[in-house]
């Protein structure tokens, strides 16, 4: 009887020494795994930021490359609508993608990481660099790099574009959007904002009509 008792003492001991083990472990790692992803978010949007030139637009095919193929955190359509979103939102169109990122991942917090790590290159560059523009801007050298890195801006930019538009533009009723909206931030000054809700508007009313010829 005493040995089944010193038995069962042991087997007790092992069981509880087994959930305070597994306890300890929880809390300790736990949040480890937290810091990780956070530090992940940050460190990613920091280089899109850091090794990005010309904004959002430019941003893309980055963004693309980090977000979507090396970290799977979104898709490509996604992305796409993240972009549309952005233009209807006040901010930099790089920061507020980055802000629907880090939210769709983890909430408030990864998105408020998501967003700092964008950012934090610029506010760190322009920190070093502001007081010393001044005195260089007016060099020959300055200027041909700056005109240099204009042009490879406007080459992302326009490569995004296409992208951009061989998404977007898929039949005759995005191509109907598309003229419309060409045609109107050509020709006039309407704020950009409201071609966009405008765009977004057309796009319902289409998607109605179609939905309704498709039951008749």
């Amino acid at each position: 009887m005493k040995d089944q008792k010193n038995s069962l003492d042991i087997k007790k001991l092992a069981r509880a020494s087994f959930c305070l083990t597994f306890s300890f472990l929880n809390h300790t790692i736990t949040p480890v795994i937290k810091l990780k992803k956070y530090l992940e978010y940050y460190l990613t949007w920091f280089r899109i930021g850091l090794f990005t030139f010309g904004g959002g637009y430019a941003m893309l095919p980055m963004i693309e490359k980090e977000v979507i193929e090396r970290h799977h955190w979104t898709t490509e359509d996604e992305v796409m609508n993240y972009y549309a979103i952005a233009q209807c939102t006040p901010g930099v169109i790089a920061v507020n993608v980055s802000t629907f990122v880090g939210y769709f991942q983890s909430g408030v917090l990864g998105a408020l990481v998501s967003t700092l790590g964008v950012i934090s290159p610029s506010i760190l560059i322009i920190s070093a660099i502001a007081g010393i523009l001044s005195s260089f801007s007016d060099l020959a050298v300055v200027q041909h790099a700056l005109a240099g890195i204009r042009i490879a801006v406007s080459i992302l930019m326009s490569t995004s574009i296409i992208k951009l538009f061989k998404k977007g533009v898929v039949d005759i009723y995005t191509s109907v959007i598309f003229g419309v909206a060409l045609v109107i931030a050509v020709m006039s000054n309407v704020p950009t904002v409201l071609i966009v809700i405008s765009a977004g508007a057309l796009g319902v009313i289409f998607s109605m009509l179609k939905a309704k010829g498709a039951r008749s």
